[in-house]
């Protein structure tokens, strides 16, 4: 393999802000932000938005997403009226 042309391998934490879950793998991903891991060791923080601990395929929960609106919204945003036939 060539040198310098690979990123670099490292132990780094996940936080799922939608379960309040973090767990520590190893990635490629970098981050400004820091945590100290219960190793008392620091390792860059990755905040994810959904991992297995909250989707609802991996918890058998599921999550109601409020949907009603969405098309009245758009309409509204772009000032789409509803046609009437």
């Amino acid at each position: 393999m060539k040198d310098g042309i690979h990123p670099k391998y490292q132990s780094v934490v996940f936080h799922d802000i939608g379960a309040d879950y973090s767990f520590m793998t190893r990635s490629t991903m970098t981050s400004k932000e820091k945590i100290t891991w219960t190793d008392g060791k620091e390792y860059p923080l990755i905040t994810v938005d959904i991992s297995s601990a909250s989707h609802p395929f991996f918890t058998g929960k599921m999550k109601y997403v409020d949907a009603a609106g969405r098309v009245e919204k758009f309409q509204k945003k772009y000032n789409w009226a509803k046609k009437e036939g």
